[in-house]
């Protein structure tokens, strides 16, 4: 009883600072996400340490990050994700090449063993979008030709990071295998199993799933439906190797056709900003230390510089090259600079099987970390720019 009256007590002061930080944001017009962000680092142990990474405070999070990316997938058009496939196939695939080459290419300049060095620009290779998606929904971007690639090259980006992850993996013989068993193509064999049973989820499972949660004589059973939906996809993306923000994202593209889609994304808008999606953000801030600042400077700079300019610059002429204008290049850039969470988890990854130096792991958090806050700021400025 005592650990949850510790993590209540926690809790309160995570909704009242993210709620004061992102008011005072949003009154000089930047996105109320980006107070979040550093009121984790304020309250984290990078600054006050009133708040400590925790399993019941990662527990929030992740759901946090799987109901944002469910509501992304209610808020998306299926028919213009098909649209901009291409464009959305591109951004991804160079955004994960060009980090390999600048950031595995300095690591190795750094002094870095080969494997060593390739392992980190595969950390870099992932992008979140979570952080994008919010500010992009802030500023009615979302269905814009750039918020749609964006999208798209998120769920792209991220089956491309596992399909590299798990090569790494197999072939050094360090990691151990990725996936759910020891064969990396019947992984991939696996995981492409999934995406049809996504498309037998949005075809036919969905609307008969919602069509039998209205005749059910329980309060908010279209509710439960959907989040029963949203959440087994997620944990099923997770089982077979994927990540459970493509199984949310999926699953809020599958409940947006049916009758009950408006009432459910108000629902639950309702539960996830209220308590988890706050949760999610200040959660990125208390990764944060300053304890190898002076010590890795330039190593930290240059991962952040290479971080955020081989997936800006991925994204943005990528999609110049498909008709977008320099402005909306911009836009899908910066949006695609976010490593977040899935970053963070492939750092842990690798740090759990030796795959990097243990010395430099608090430098390539903070470096993940940096980046993840320079993308909102970034892409607000270019939305800020269209907009004008």
């Amino acid at each position: 009883m005592e650990e949850t009256m510790e993590f209540i007590g926690e809790l309160i002061l995570i909704l009242f600072v993210t709620t004061l930080m992102g008011q005072l944001f949003a009154r000089f017009n930047w996105p109320a996400v980006i107070g979040q962000l550093l009121s984790g680092i304020v309250l984290g142990p990078a600054l006050l340490n009133w708040l400590k990474p925790s399993d019941t405070m990662t527990l929030f999070s992740d759901i946090g990050v799987i109901l944002l990316m469910f509501l992304a997938g209610m808020e998306s058009d299926l028919d213009l994700l098909k649209k901009y496939f291409k464009v959305s196939f591109t951004v991804a695939t160079v955004g994960v090449i060009l980090p390999i080459l600048f950031i595995g290419g300095f690591s190795l300049i750094y002094g870095m063993k080969f494997l060593e060095a390739l392992f980190i620009g595969i950390v870099f290779a992932a992008t979140s979008v979570s952080i994008s998606v919010e500010v992009l929904k802030d500023s009615n971007q979302l269905q814009t030709r750039a918020g749609i690639a964006i999208l798209g090259a998120a769920v792209v980006d991220d089956i491309l990071a596992v399909i590299v992850l798990s090569l790494f993996t197999t072939f050094s013989h360090e990691g151990g295998s990725q996936g759910l068993t020891g064969n990396f193509f019947l992984n991939l064999l696996i995981e492409a199993l999934y995406f049809v049973f996504v498309w037998l989820v949005y075809k036919f499972i969905a609307p008969k799933f919602m069509e039998f949660a209205e005749k059910i004589s329980v309060n908010y059973s279209a509710l439960i439906a959907s989040l029963t939906l949203a959440l087994g996809m997620a944990y099923l993306a997770e089982f077979v190797g994927l990540s459970a923000v493509v199984g949310a994202f999926f699953g809020g593209l599958a409940i947006r056709q049916t009758k009950q889609a408006e009432e459910v994304n108000s629902a639950v808008s309702a539960i996830g900003y209220s308590v988890f999606i706050p949760t999610f953000f200040v959660n990125i801030g208390l990764s944060m230390t300053f304890a190898s600042l002076t010590q890795d400077l330039v190593f930290i700079i240059a991962m952040t510089v290479l971080g955020v300019l081989s997936k800006y610059w991925a994204g943005k002429y990528s999609a110049e090259a498909f008709g977008m204008t320099k402005l909306e290049g911009s836009i899908v850039g910066a949006g695609m600079v976010s490593r977040g969470e899935v970053a963070l988890i492939v750092a842990q990854i690798g740090i759990a099987h030796h795959l990097f130096p243990k010395d430099i792991y608090s430098s390539l958090i903070l470096a993940i970390i940096l980046t993840t806050v320079i993308s909102p700021i970034l892409l607000n400025h270019y939305i800020k720019k269209l907009l004008a």
